[in-house]
């Protein structure tokens, strides 16, 4: 006699339980506490809890001040919008490419614009995100004199506003501590030019981004500070700010100008705003043969950068790292959190750390180096 055959079922454990858990609060119709779903389910607490807070997370739930999670009717995907800076400057770049994994991550859809370093623009797509009502916007904007009507569109519209990077009216901010980055690499200057020139400094520059505004001005007042506190015999005359706008060309213009009336010798400390700017400079430098009386400190650590300190003749000494890799993942989180009510913080700043030739040197020697295996008969 044949044996019945069994119908296997494709079955996903866990995707099971998260239904049980949905449907008995469909049953209960109201606030219902986490040990009462577990004592109704018979699934283990520590799923009740992950399953409670995944769904939570992804707007199928929410929990009240008193801990009780309820079901919300005809749940749907969140929807931000992010406008990136400009797809032509590295740092922008790889934020975005930070904030599209998050998202994806996070199951929270993402219309992504590009304000093309450009006032205008930036305003042409704040009214778009309004016409596509998004959930809320992630704004990457460095224009402060736009930012209040950029800010302006959003309140509004009655969408909150995650301004990175500069300060925008009525906007929750992320991005960095800007004087404390700025200061940051003034200290790393002056040091070298202690253990390099023996202290003695002819010019220091900052090389600025009025358009941002004070707020990301303060960058180069930090790095002034930083290195005054050392190198305290530097005329104060000699401290001049140059205006780069955060990039390449306008700020090798800059220092180009700059060097034609002064002499070839003199030892010149730089802080930039911006890798992009720390570049210019460098061009300039090289472009008079003087690149040998320059010291560059930057901010962002984009690749191009990274690669120059690895050569041993570069005036580019270092640069503060933003963590570009990160701001996506606590944007959105951010945004989540907004969105659900939370109080958050005004400002949210991230972590940063210097970055040297020496560290870069010193992070490749402590990589695991691969065991070459060679034949006995070679």
């Amino acid at each position: 006699m044949s044996k019945p055959k069994i119908k296997r079922l494709y079955l996903i454990p866990i995707l099971s339980k998260a239904l049980d858990v949905l449907e008995l609060l469909e049953q209960i119709n109201g606030p219902i506490a986490l040990e009462d779903v577990y004592q109704q389910t018979n699934i283990s607490k520590t799923s009740v809890y992950r399953i409670l807070k995944t769904l939570v997370h992804r707007g199928y739930l929410a929990q009240g001040q008193s801990g009780q999670y309820r079901l919300v009717s005809r749940p749907r995907r969140l929807r931000f919008g992010f406008a990136a800076q400009s797809a032509e400057m590295p740092f922008s770049v790889a934020v975005a490419s930070s904030v599209t994994a998050a998202a994806a991550a996070a199951g929270v859809e993402l219309l992504q614009l590009d304000n093309r370093y450009d006032p205008d623009v930036a305003i042409k797509n704040a009214e778009e995100f309004v016409r596509q009502r998004v959930d809320l916007v992630l704004e990457f904007q460095v224009e402060e004199h736009v930012a209040p009507h950029v800010a302006h569109i959003f309140k509004k519209a009655e969408i909150p506003l995650v301004a990175i990077d500069v300060p925008h009216p009525n906007a929750t901010y992320f991005g960095v501590d800007n004087f404390e980055v700025g200061y940051e690499a003034g200290t790393l200057l002056a040091q070298y030019a202690c253990n390099k020139w023996k202290c003695k400094v002819d010019w220091v520059l900052g090389i600025g981004f009025a358009e941002a505004g004070s707020f990301v001005q303060s960058r180069i007042a930090g790095a002034f500070e930083g290195i005054r506190e050392r190198l305290d015999q530097i005329p104060p005359e000699n401290f001049l700010r140059l205006e780069g706008r955060g990039m390449r060309q306008p700020s090798f213009v800059a220092v180009s100008d700059f060097l034609r009336t002064h002499r070839k010798g003199q030892r010149i400390l730089v802080a930039a705003s911006t890798d992009s700017s720390a570049l210019g400079v460098l061009d300039a430098a090289r472009q008079s043969g003087r690149e040998q009386d320059f010291a560059i400190a930057g901010q962002d650590c984009i690749p191009e950068v990274l690669e120059e300190m690895r050569k041993e003749s570069s005036a580019i000494i270092g640069s503060i790292s933003h963590g570009a890799e990160t701001y996506g993942p606590r944007l959105i989180q951010l945004g989540i959190a907004l969105l659900r009510g939370h109080i958050v913080p005004p400002y949210n700043y991230v972590r940063h750390h210097i970055v040297t030739p020496e560290s870069l040197a010193s992070d490749v020697a402590a990589a695991p180096k691969l065991k070459v295996l060679i034949p006995e008969n070679g």
